[in-house]
């Protein structure tokens, strides 16, 4: 599912789009986005509170990603946001801004806090596209609200349903950053989809790397220098077999 073709340019498949970057400001701090992520990460930690809660009353009640199917648990989940902390998504626009990213996957949108960060990065960075993945059909009809409420449509493409589907296939030639922040035991198979398409210096951020201990033994072996960021955020970076 499209919202938007991406625009080219001349390296990576993608021309430069028409926005130019402030000198001073970056979309993160200018409206309409700075006043809508603020509310999405507010109604973010609300969320947080309220799964945290419910686990606490009855732990299979809240389902956890590494003991159930994880098709049950985000179906459970589906008014939830779970989202990457406020720290992990400035950490995401840093990295796509600092690598001069034009070409970004992410696995896993929910309602869009990592995927505003992300465009707005690409946006700042003069151009690009990034595909986003959601399996919930309810969450893709407020992600795309919430993008074009902040204006950043030109640079986001969803694609609705089973990631291991949506993402073999009409991938960019390479590339330059991937965030994994979906069913957390997929984390290795994205990954396999993904890979063919990384080129020395390719990031890869995944949220709650904790829960798959088979990713974490990927991307600390060979192709990859790879560390933690906080307690559950893997960074890793692929410098070739």
């Amino acid at each position: 599912m499209r919202i938007v073709n991406a625009t080219k340019h001349s390296h990576y498949g993608y021309r430069k789009s028409k926005h130019k970057v402030s000198p001073t400001m970056t979309s993160l701090h200018k409206s309409p986005l700075a006043p809508l992520l603020a509310r999405l990460i507010s109604e973010a930690r609300a969320s947080e509170d309220a799964l945290a809660a419910q686990r606490a009353v009855n732990t299979a009640d809240g389902g956890d990603p590494r003991t159930e199917d994880y098709r049950a648990f985000y179906a459970r989940a589906k008014d939830l946001y779970l989202a990457v902390s406020p720290e992990t998504a400035r950490l995401l626009y840093v990295l796509a801004r600092s690598s001069h990213a034009h070409a970004i996957v992410e696995f896993g949108a929910s309602f869009g806090v990592s995927t505003l960060h992300l465009a707005a990065a690409l946006k700042d960075n003069g151009g690009g596209r990034l595909i986003t993945t959601e399996f919930e059909a309810t969450k893709v009809v407020q992600l795309k609200r919430n993008i074009a409420a902040a204006g950043l449509e030109e640079f986001i493409e969803i694609r609705a349903g089973d990631a291991l589907e949506t993402l073999a296939r009409d991938l960019p030639e390479r590339i330059d950053l991937v965030l994994l922040d979906g069913a957390k035991p997929l984390y290795p198979q994205i990954l396999a989809l993904l890979e063919p398409r990384f080129g020395p210096g390719t990031l890869i951020v995944a949220d709650n790397a904790d829960m798959c201990p088979q990713y974490l033994t990927h991307v600390r072996g060979g192709g990859y220098i790879s560390l933690p960021f906080a307690s559950d955020v893997e960074v890793s970076m692929w410098i070739g077999d």
